[in-house]
């Protein structure tokens, strides 16, 4: 990211009929534009940054006779979906959590304009044939990390469900197919869950024992849930250990983050409608939605219980707030 160089200052002195020998009227040079990060709530990834990693904004403009001060340097907006957070490439200091829609950081300040020889007139100095020089542009490299911000987030192990559960309770269309780490990034979507409530619902990419180390892509898909106010852990009921695929979920979250363990959750059982009729029901103690993403089957009760845990999380952050009042 590299802001624009500052205009410099103008020598200029009046020159006009009748006024021979008139003083200094040189203008100052336009600031040079910032380069400013903006969310934008429109967007949801930082794939744009694969392709452009170079961001300059406009140098100003040297300053002219007659007074006339340079034009300033237009900024360089550079639009970031919610819940990026901005690195010092150099030191690794973490500088803005950029969350809220229209929040901004400059990440590079333009140069200041130099002042024309107009500025530098004394009373004893009347004609100055000095100006400033604008300042100089910054270069700055960054890094961009992005956590999604989503009301609920969906764990599981490769292939338990999470795409096609999304799938059929919001509107989006994350690839499907029946073999492991189909979703390779988090989707999001949209659930509605009463005629004016709805919640924003993350699928986030099958985790694996190891997880927490790294392996199979862990700490980039780890980081995705630590916004998200309610975990829904997703178990296939026909796997061999459905509770020792549990017990792995809740060891990778508890290595990475303990915090996350603390988060209101729900356990869900799906693919209940593969499970033979003869086949014993395996669960865990405590509650335990059993649903079908393929057939259907719990998934409105599934909803409305998900809606009510972040109802519970709302309420509690407004009452937290209240007693720092």
């Amino acid at each position: 990211m590299e802001s624009g160089r500052g205009g410099d200052g103008c020598v200029s002195f009046r020159r006009e009929k009748y006024v021979p020998r008139g003083g200094p009227d040189g203008g100052d040079g336009g600031r040079g534009g910032d380069v400013v990060l903006e969310v934008d709530p429109g967007k949801r990834t930082l794939l744009d940054f694969y392709y452009q990693t170079r961001f300059a904004a406009d140098r100003g403009r040297h300053g002219s006779g007659g007074r006339k001060s340079g034009r300033d340097g237009g900024e360089k907006i550079v639009s970031v979906p919610p819940g990026t957070m901005v690195f010092d490439a150099d030191t690794d200091e973490m500088l803005a959590d950029l969350v809220c829609d229209g929040e901004r950081f400059v990440v590079a300040r333009g140069g200041r304009g130099g002042a024309g020889n107009a500025s530098f007139a004394t009373s004893t100095n009347r004609s100055p044939r000095r100006a400033g020089v604008g300042g100089p542009a910054q270069a700055r490299e960054i890094r961009l990390e992005l956590k999604l911000l989503a009301d609920a987030g969906l764990v599981g192990l490769p292939n338990a469900g999470k795409s096609t559960l999304l799938s059929r309770i919001s509107a989006a269309r994350p690839r499907i197919a029946a073999y492991p780490f189909t979703t390779l990034t988090p989707n999001l979507g949209l659930v509605r869950s009463g005629d004016f409530r709805n919640f924003l619902l993350a699928d986030i990419p099958g985790l694996i024992e190891g997880a927490s180390e790294g392996k199979g892509l862990g700490f980039d898909f780890l980081r995705h849930i630590e916004r998200c106010r309610v975990l829904i852990y997703l178990i296939d009921a026909t796997s061999e250990d459905p509770i020792g695929d549990l017990k792995i979920l809740e060891n990778e979250l508890a290595l990475y983050s303990a915090e996350l363990l603390e988060r209101r959750r729900i356990v869900v059982w799906n693919k209940i409608d593969a499970l033979a009729e003869t086949a014993p029901v395996v669960e865990p103690p405590g509650e335990v939605w059993r649903i079908s993403a393929v057939s259907g089957e719990g998934l409105d009760g599934l909803v409305h219980k998900i809606d009510s845990l972040i109802a519970e999380e709302e309420d509690d952050g407004r009452n937290e707030k209240g007693d720092e009042w």
